[in-house]
């Protein structure tokens, strides 16, 4: 079974899925863009429960390119799938790493059992990374990754984002 690629234009912290994902910083603690909504809207369970996580296995940071997931708190969702991503760099190529954020949080959703997962476009806002080339690494690592995961939906927040996504999504 195929995965079926979703475009909405709003806000992800808005949406009705299985799981959502979190572009998230190292700290897990919170942030700005997408990291500091879904922390103001799902509540401080979610902050607590990434504490507990640096507590015990993320102790220095959940590493880029990886992701961890969490309870939702009064989010729609069950849960909240955290992933950072990486810095964009016009001198190193990190797009290993962007590709990285999607196929762990497929993979993660995978372990959860969820079917409907919402992504932002990660590492597009604060870490500059150029939308369009973004848009393609995020979708060709979805098309290419072996999930049970049935939609996922890319929640994109402007008109230039969900025209960067949509010219690769086709």
């Amino acid at each position: 079974m195929s995965t079926t690629i979703t475009l909405v234009r709003g806000d992800i912290t808005d949406q009705h899925a299985d799981a959502i994902v979190n572009a998230a910083n190292s700290s897990l603690l919170g942030g700005g863009g997408v990291d500091g909504a879904i922390h103001r809207r799902g509540g401080p369970e979610i902050l607590e429960a990434c504490r507990a996580l640096r507590a015990s296995h993320y102790g220095k940071g959940l590493p880029t390119g990886r992701a961890v997931a969490t309870t939702a708190g009064r989010l729609h969702p069950e849960w909240v799938i955290h992933t950072v991503g990486p810095v964009w760099s016009a001198t190193e190529d990190r797009s290993d790493l962007l590709a990285s954020c999607y196929r762990e949080s497929l993979r993660i959703a995978d372990e959860l059992g969820a079917r409907t997962v919402a992504f932002p476009a990660i590492s597009t806002g604060v870490y500059r990374w150029p939308m369009e080339d973004a848009a393609r690494i995020a979708v060709e690592t979805v098309r290419a990754a072996e999930t049970a995961v049935e939609e996922v939906r890319f929640v994109l927040f402007d008109e230039r984002a969900y025209a960067a996504f949509a010219a690769h999504a086709g």
